[in-house]
């Protein structure tokens, strides 16, 4: 029974150990950055450019006609910018 005990003591340090940053992250999430103008606009930008791509591929899939009529507003607003 002990060495089931020790055991199990064992896995649990190994895998806290390797587990330990997604761990913290999960309970101590990360304060906000303070960016830069530039920062801020390159991540709007990222931001932007995924919402694009997914959009872009909902609609290769299937045709421009699979898109919502929101999706398709939102597509040529994001276009635009």
């Amino acid at each position: 029974m002990s060495e089931f005990l020790i055991l199990g003591i064992i896995l649990l340090a190994v895998l806290w150990y390797f587990n330990k940053d997604r761990i913290k992250n999960r309970f101590y999430p990360g304060k906000p950055k303070n960016l830069t103008i530039d920062q801020q606009f390159n991540s709007d930008k990222r931001e932007r450019e995924k919402e694009i791509d997914r959009l872009l591929s909902k609609m290769e899939k299937n045709g421009i006609n699979d898109l919502s009529a929101k999706d398709r507003k939102r597509l040529d607003e994001l276009s635009k910018k």
